[in-house]
């Protein structure tokens, strides 16, 4: 089914990201993560594509096995990153054969050992040339990813969010934003781009702290804040990595409350391959249902929240 589809039904969606992994210990663990999180109905899952698209054929296999075996609806991550326009049909065309319905494009992240991203010979450049290759002879419903807090190699935030503009008119039928710590940014960020004439669904993308130096890597590397008060609560946690977790759940089922509440479409889980954490932020969600106790209209015509303190999950 078309995750455009899905949006457009009743209520929330919630959706879990995952990535390929390298190793069969890896394997075993990815897939006992969503026998673990199927049980709480996720409206999609998505799977990564490697940096370079070093993960193509494995994308491709673990999106179908989650479609034919656990029965849930997949989209396959797809870049433009190391390949010719005639090798990305080739794959876009197997994608259509194994039945895959949800693609989000990416122009995606250098190959390893590459600092700067370059377009291949006989390549496209920009993600909105592959959403209007995609757009001009597929089926698929178009996702794209966005950027509350600029993305890390645009010029300014108007230039990025005008590059956005681009995307979507190219084809991109909803966006999923980049992690954030701040709803005021999203919220902001939000406002900008229906003022900027974008209208498709913007799911809101969260990631659960589980570790405190590995949420600290994950935003440095996608250029993410840490609001100051969420950082000194990590630090007073030092080393105890139980506390840590706990906190860490409390403080994104709160974020995730405030968005439902003020109207987000859903959430979209960076589980990093683990279900615990999800699975308690999810479970809890659904029992509360904010929701449908919301405090703003669904357009999220609201004042900024103050920037460090996401009011509810302070």
């Amino acid at each position: 089914m078309r995750i455009d589809d899905i949006l457009a039904g009743a209520g929330p969606v919630f959706s879990f990201e995952f990535f390929p992994p390298k190793t069969q210990d890896g394997e075993r663990n990815l897939y006992a993560a969503l026998a673990e999180l199927k049980t709480l109905e996720p409206s999609f899952v998505s799977v990564t594509y490697g940096a370079g698209g070093s993960t193509r054929e494995k994308t491709i296999e673990i999106v179908k096995r989650i479609r034919e075996e656990h029965g849930l609806e997949a989209m396959a991550h797809f870049t433009c990153v190391g390949a010719t326009v005639e090798e990305l049909r080739t794959t876009l065309d197997e994608m259509r054969a194994v039945g895959i319905d949800n693609v989000l494009a990416l122009r995606g992240d250098p190959p390893a050992g590459q600092e700067d991203w370059m377009k291949t010979d006989g390549g496209l450049e920009y993600s909105r040339e592959l959403v209007g290759l995609i757009a001009a002879g597929y089926p698929f419903a178009i996702g794209a990813a966005c950027f509350p807090e600029t993305h890390i190699h645009a010029e300014s935030p108007q230039a990025d969010l005008e590059h956005l503009a681009e995307k979507v008119r190219a084809g991109v039928d909803f966006l999923i934003t980049q992690l954030f710590f701040d709803n005021g940014l999203y919220f902001d960020f939000l406002a900008r781009a229906r003022a900027a004439g974008i209208e498709v669904p913007i799911i809101p993308g969260i990631m659960p702290i589980t570790h405190a130096g590995q949420v600290q890597r994950m935003a440095a590397m996608c250029g993410a804040s840490i609001p100051a008060g969420l950082r000194e609560e990590l630090h007073a946690r030092g080393e105890d990595a139980e506390a840590v977790l706990d906190f860490g759940v409390a403080y994104a089922t709160l974020q995730c409350a405030e968005l439902l509440a003020a109207g987000a479409p859903g959430i979209h889980f960076y589980t990093l391959n683990r279900s615990p954490a999800t699975r308690a932020i999810l479970s809890a969600l659904k029992l509360a249902k904010p929701w449908e106790k919301a405090v703003y209209p669904a357009s999220i015509s609201r004042p900024s929240a103050t920037r460090g303190e996401p009011s509810g999950a302070s």
